[in-house]
């Protein structure tokens, strides 16, 4: 049995924290023994981790502000628990995890990268600071790094990052989860209080910067002068008529009166499946899990060319340049005005896809061999010092 330690910066919903609750779902437990670690909280994953019988340790470091304490706790911990390997997930739990690792006297340790854009304009400064410390350490203190997306792996090589050592593990989608639904469309659509044959854009994912809110509401202003019938839901954290400047850019786009703002949602897989186009406005992103899950239950995608977002498409949707909203615009309303059976047949050829590339069983089958691999190397490692 395999002891794994994963290291990861926090457990509130995001990207990297599902695909790592998806994983340890799913991962041999007859050939792995995970044990899981926070730099932060618990978050609203930490339970669901533990509810598969997996342990988890909260260090309750506070954004931003490292505690020596936890840090020694954790290098402790490690030593206590003498893991085959250590896997660290997001820059800041790369960074600490790492060293602890090394100073608990693991060498098999293994980086993971979930981010995509470095630009100062849509990251903190602390974090830039950390992805350039990882960034030297990169040749020292992990013997892999595994990165989400191809885009990734390219953007943190010329940032600095040991190349020889960066590998792609994609994220993973449950076919089983997210399928096309023809009741979700009609509950949704009643929820709404909309007429059952009403066409809905949707755009999934928490309020940020890189998300790019405001331009897809322009984008959605030129699509509402064409097609006044069509709504847009939108779903997330910060997704409420309590942002004040989110609600001040769907008023300054004039289309408040077909916009609906859900908040954070349980239902996701069949909020998706009500959909008839998902869109994606971002100015930044690594591997966008709301492609995959979308194209799952059968829904078309029309998206920025950003990190590996025209890679997850492929042919199956639309691509447009970053900032580009009156071309995302355009080609929302191509697709929109597709027959229904034309949308279908796209909306399956985009189900085909994910399951042929970013099926969740192949994609933790992978993980699995980078811990073998992870270990091996630390073994290697051990036998040169």
């Amino acid at each position: 049995m395999m002891k794994i330690v994963l290291i990861i910066t926090g457990l509130n919903t995001g990207g990297a924290e599902m695909m790592l609750l998806k994983l340890l779902e799913r991962i041999d437990r007859h050939r792995f023994e995970p044990y899981v670690i926070s730099l932060s909280g618990e978050g609203e994953i930490g339970p669901r981790i533990r509810a598969l019988g997996i342990t988890v340790e909260a260090l309750g470091m506070r954004p931003g502000r490292p505690s020596p304490f936890a840090f020694i706790s954790l290098v402790r911990r490690l030593r206590a628990l003498r893991p085959d390997a250590v896997h660290t997930w997001m820059y800041h739990a790369d960074l600490l995890g790492g060293i602890a690792a090394r100073m608990a006297r693991i060498k098999a340790v293994g980086w993971g990268i979930h981010h995509n854009n470095l630009s100062p304009q849509l990251n903190k400064r602390s974090t830039l600071m950390v992805v350039t410390v990882c960034a030297w350490l990169s040749g020292l203190l992990p013997v892999r790094i595994q990165c989400c997306s191809e885009s990734s792996r390219q953007v943190h090589a010329r940032f600095g990052y040991d190349l020889d050592k960066l590998s792609v593990i994609p994220n993973g989608f449950d076919l089983s989860h997210f399928y096309p639904n023809a009741v979700a469309r009609e509950v949704i659509r009643t929820e709404l209080a909309l007429p059952s044959h009403t066409l809905l854009v949707g755009l999934i994912g928490r309020y940020d910067p890189q998300k790019n809110h405001a331009g897809f509401f322009q984008a959605a202003a030129r699509l509402h002068a064409k097609m006044p019938g069509v709504h847009f839901v939108l779903a997330g954290k910060g997704i409420d008529e309590h942002n004040i400047e989110m609600m001040e850019q769907i008023k300054r786009a004039g289309v408040v009166s077909v916009i609906h703002l859900l908040s954070i949602r349980k239902d996701i897989p069949r909020l998706m499946a009500a959909l008839d186009v998902l869109a994606s406005s971002s100015d930044g992103e690594a591997f966008p899990n709301v492609l995959g899950e979308a194209m799952a239950c059968g829904v078309p995608c029309v998206v920025t060319d950003v990190g590996d977002s025209a890679s997850i498409v492929g042919d199956t949707g639309r691509v447009v340049a970053p900032g580009d909203m009156a071309g995302l615009a355009a080609e929302i309303e191509e697709l929109l005005m597709l027959s229904v059976e034309a949308r279908h047949a796209l909306g399956e050829k985009a189900r085909a896809r994910v399951a042929e590339h970013f099926h969740i069983e192949q994609v933790v089958r992978r993980y699995e061999s980078f811990y073998v691999e992870l270990a091996k190397q630390g073994e290697k490692r051990s036998c040169a010092v």
